[in-house]
């Protein structure tokens, strides 16, 4: 027979939490111009790094407009270096002897015009320059291709969904939570929240990552998520179940699991070991009333008092005022 101590200590609150995994990076990657599918280069399932090209677009035509800018910005280089030579000239010469001062100044406004024209085609030659890197389709992280839409032939304009990325090193576990818990969980540092292993009943501590303090009014719930820990072998999309622990800031006397017997009529009793001498004990069974469960304990809010002794092994048998001996390792 084994024997418990019924503690005082404080009580924890105890919540089963359904959640999902979530990505913290999920993209649709769409073109920010319109063109024909030239190439597909990655498909479902294919880990991509950023950078790495995902889809081409016929960049034909805007190669050419990019050639054409190049040109017109090549030539407006010539004309402003014309210019500048003419006015060094000019201005060697000097103004109001071999030339006019008003001539001077007209090569001065051609430098400036030819300036501006060049710096004008710069821009022009930047912006074509722009749109054909834009017929590339990037992985903007680094990621996993979920869904592919497009294939070879199509043609796409801006805002269509090309391709799904999602992030699979960024995860994080979301939980809906009851509102009545939002204020307990705000306001402790002892919150625990251990999630199940994929296949297993082990629990594995996690850490919070935020509360979002917006109530889902269909739900009457808000957001918990969590860190996914390494040891973690979860994937988005993924269900997990927790066990979330929270503080409830009061003491109350708690018992094993063990030691509670329940009948059908509803009564829930446990034995009381009461010390007659030595490892003699005689045994009553006493009716309490329960509160919450916490781990493998039992929160007893009515029937008991600190510093009594529980019987939680060997109490299949007992009969009222039945002396008991405890021997070794809960021998009777």
């Amino acid at each position: 027979m084994q024997l418990s101590d019924v503690e005082q200590s404080e009580v924890f609150e105890e919540v089963t939490l359904n959640g999902t995994v979530t990505a913290l990076r999920s993209s649709q990657l769409s073109a920010s111009v319109e063109g024909l599918v030239d190439a597909v280069n990655a498909q479902p399932g294919d880990r991509v790094a950023r950078g790495d090209v995902l889809v081409e677009l016929d960049d034909e035509l805007a190669s050419f407009t990019l050639a054409s800018a190049r040109a017109e910005r090549q030539e407006a280089a010539a004309l402003l270096a014309e210019a500048r030579r003419r006015l060094k000239e000019a201005q060697s010469v000097g103004p109001g002897t071999n030339i006019a001062a008003t001539e001077v100044s007209a090569r001065e406004s051609a430098v400036a015009t030819a300036d501006a024209a060049l710096l004008r085609l710069q821009a022009e030659q930047q912006r074509q320059a722009g749109v054909v890197r834009r017929h590339q389709i990037t992985a903007p992280y680094e990621g996993v291709i979920q869904t592919r839409h497009v294939d070879l032939g199509e043609w796409v304009t801006p805002g269509d969904p090309l391709m799904e990325l999602v992030d699979l090193e960024n995860l994080r576990l979301d939980f809906p939570v009851p509102q009545s818990l939002y204020r307990l969980i705000a306001e402790s540092n002892e919150v625990q929240v251990g999630v199940e292993e994929v296949g297993s009943n082990d629990r594995v501590s996690v850490d919070i990552d935020v509360l979002v303090p917006i109530s889902d009014s269909q739900a009457r719930t808000f957001l918990l998520r969590a860190i996914k820990p390494d040891r973690l072998e979860v994937l988005p999309g993924m269900a997990l179940t927790a066990l979330l622990r929270v503080p409830t800031g009061r003491e109350g006397l708690s018992v094993p699991r063990d030691a509670i017997n329940r009948y059908p009529d509803g009564r829930v009793t446990v034995w009381i070991a009461e010390p007659i001498d030595g490892e003699q004990y005689r045994v009553e069974e006493k009716r309490i009333r329960l509160g919450s469960a916490y781990r493998d304990r039992v929160v007893v809010t009515e029937g008991l008092e600190a510093g009594l002794r529980v019987v939680s092994r060997g109490n299949e048998a007992l009969n009222q005022g039945m002396t008991v001996r405890v021997v070794g390792q809960g021998e009777r």
